[in-house]
C-alpha cells in the first residue's frame, strides 16, 4: 500500500482494482512561480498497515500489483463460503462460482447462495499519463457478471463446505440453531447454468439430512479429503461429531462426541493424506491431533496445549509437507512441524505481524512454502516460507525492514476479513469475504 498526500476522498469501486496504494504527482494549477511548483510536488510513500495517515492523506490503488481484482456483494454478508473447484473458466476472461450462506438480520431472509462470477478480465494499469479525474470507461462487453441462485436456510449460517458426491454437489452448513444440515445444490445449479433463467430464484426445498444431537450452536467444520462422504462437525461446547455415509444417501452420525477439549471447537481439518487422522483447535488455547478410528473419548492422540496465547481460531494442513498452520486471537500465525508435535513442541516460524485476531488460514494448493492469512485488522496476507532477507540488497533506511522477509504482498480493502480460499484451478488467486463482501484478486506476487 502507497499513501498519497493531498488528494479527494476516495471511493470504492464495486468492480475496481484494489488495494497496494501508490503516490502519482497530481496536475496541479500552475503557480506564478517554478519554485512554487517544485515544493507542492507529492512523492511516493510506502504505506505501512499500522502507520499514521496524516491529515490530507489517503491510500490509492497501486493497480501494476494485481492481475485480477474484482469486488461483489451478495446483499446481506456472507462470513463463510466455499469455491466449487469443478465449476470453473481457468482461461481469461476468468469464471468463478462458490457457495455462501448469508448473516441476515431477518431471520427468514437467510439463504444458501449458489453464485457465479464471470467475465473477469486482467487489471489494465493506468498510464503515467491517465487523468485521475478521469474515470475509467469499461466496455459493456468487458463488464463482470454476477448470477446467483438460493436455498432458503432457516436462520444464520455460521460456516458451509462444499463436497461432491458422485453427481451430487451437496453443502454442509452450520446453523445458528445448533443444527447442521446436508442440501443438494443440484436444483440451483442448474438454475445457475441455465442461460435463459435471469430471474433471482430461492429453492424452498428440504435438507438432505439435518442433526440436531449438538447442544449448542458450532463453527467446526469439514468434509473428509480421502473419504467420500465422511464430516466432521464440533460446537462450542466442546463435542465433536462424525458424519459417514450410509445406503440410501443418508448419514450415521457418532452418538457419542468425540471430547477432549475443554472449550468450544473452533475449527476442524481433515488430514490430505491419512483418512481416519483430523486436526482441531479451541478456545482452550489447544491444537489436537485425532485417530477416529478409535473410541470417541479414547480418539485424541496429540496434544499442544497453550498454542497460542488465547482462542485458536483456524487451522490448516499442508498437503505435501508434514506442516500445520494455526492462526489465533492473539494475532499470531504458527507452522507447527507434526513430526515433532506434542506437549512440548514449539512452532517452527511464529509471525506476530496481524493486529487483530487471525480469521483465516490456507496453504495454496501447490506451493506448500505458501499460504494467505486474513485477520480482524483487514488484511489479507501472503507470505513464502523459502524467502529471507537480503541484507546487501535492502537500506537499512527500507520502510520494509519492519516486515518479516516472508511477507509476500498486503492486499486490504475489506473489513473484518473472515474466510478465504485459494482457487485450484487458477493457480494464485484467492477469493476472500468480509462484512463487506467478496474480494477475488490475483497478484504480481504468486
Amino acid at each position: 500500500m502507497n499513501k498519497k498526500e493531498g488528494d479527494p476522498e476516495p471511493g470504492m469501486e464495486v468492480d475496481g482494482e484494489d488495494n497496494d496504494m501508490r503516490e502519482e504527482d497530481s496536475d496541479d494549477d500552475q503557480t506564478d512561480s517554478e519554485d512554487d511548483s517544485d515544493d507542492e510536488k507529492i512523492t511516493d510513500k510506502v504505506y505501512i498497515p499500522g502507520d499514521k495517515i496524516e491529515e490530507g492523506e489517503q491510500l490509492e490503488v497501486d493497480e501494476n500489483a494485481y492481475i485480477l481484482y474484482q469486488q461483489c456483494s451478495l446483499g446481506p454478508p456472507c462470513l463463510s463460503f466455499d469455491i466449487l473447484h469443478d465449476q470453473v473458466k481457468s482461461d481469461y476472461p476468468l469464471s468463478v462460482t462458490c457457495v455462501a450462506g448469508t448473516q441476515a438480520a431477518k431471520v427468514t431472509a437467510n439463504n444458501i447462495i449458489l453464485f457465479k462470477m464471470s467475465n473477469l478480465n486482467c487489471v489494465i494499469p493506468s498510464r503515467d499519463d491517465d487523468s485521475e479525474d478521469e474515470e475509467k470507461e469499461i466496455p459493456e462487453k468487458e463488464k463482470p457478471v454476477l448470477k446467483m441462485a438460493g436455498i432458503k436456510h432457516n436462520g444464520c449460517v455460521n460456516r458451509i463446505k462444499y463436497n461432491k458426491i458422485g453427481e451430487a454437489h451437496v453443502a454442509a452448513a452450520w446453523a445458528e440453531n445448533g443444527t447442521v444440515a446436508i442440501w443438494n445444490l443440484n436444483t440451483i445449479m442448474a438454475r445457475l447454468d441455465n442461460p435463459y433463467s435471469t430471474e433471482a430464484y430461492r429453492d424452498e426445498s428440504p435438507p438432505l439430512q439435518a442433526f440436531t444431537g449438538h447442544t449448542s450452536e458450532g463453527f467446526a467444520l469439514d468434509w473428509c479429503k480421502t473419504e467420500t462422504g465422511v464430516l466432521a462437525s464440533g460446537d462450542c461446547t466442546k463435542n465433536i461429531h462424525v458424519w459417514r455415509p450410509t445406503e440410501g444417501g443418508e448419514w450415521s452420525v457418532s452418538e457419542q462426541p468425540y471430547v477432549s477439549h475443554t472449550q468450544s471447537v473452533e475449527d476442524i481439518r481433515w488430514s490430505p493424506n491419512e483418512k481416519n487422522v483430523m486436526a482441531t483447535c479451541s478456545v482452550d488455547k489447544c491444537i489436537k491431533v485425532w485417530d477416529v478410528r478409535a473410541p470417541p473419548d479414547k480418539a485424541c492422540m496429540l496434544t499442544k496445549n497453550n498454542a497460542h496465547l488465547s482462542d485458536v481460531n483456524v487451522i490448516d494442513w499442508n498437503r505435501s509437507e508434514p506442516f500445520i498452520l494455526s492462526g489465533g486471537d492473539d494475532g499470531a500465525v504458527k507452522v507447527w512441524d507434526l513430526r515433532g508435535f506434542g506437549p512440548s513442541s514449539e512452532p517452527v516460524a511464529n509471525f506476530q505481524h496481524h493486529k487483530g485476531a487471525v480469521t483465516g488460514l490456507e496453504w495454496h494448493q501447490e506451493d506448500s512454502t505458501v499460504f494467505a492469512s486474513s485477520g480482524a485488522d483487514d488484511q489479507i496476507a501472503l507470505w513464502d516460507l523459502a524467502l529471507e532477507r537480503d541484507s546487501e540488497e535492502t537500506p537499512d533506511d527500507d520502510v520494509t525492514n519492519k516486515l518479516p522477509p516472508q511477507l509476500l504482498f498486503i492486499h486490504q480493502g475489506l473489513q473484518d476479513c473472515k474466510e478465504l480460499h485459494w482457487h485450484s484451478k487458477v493457480p494464485g488467486l484467492i477469493v476472500a469475504t468480509s462484512h463487506t463482501g467478496f474480494d477475488v484478486f490475483k497478484t504480481i506476487s504468486v
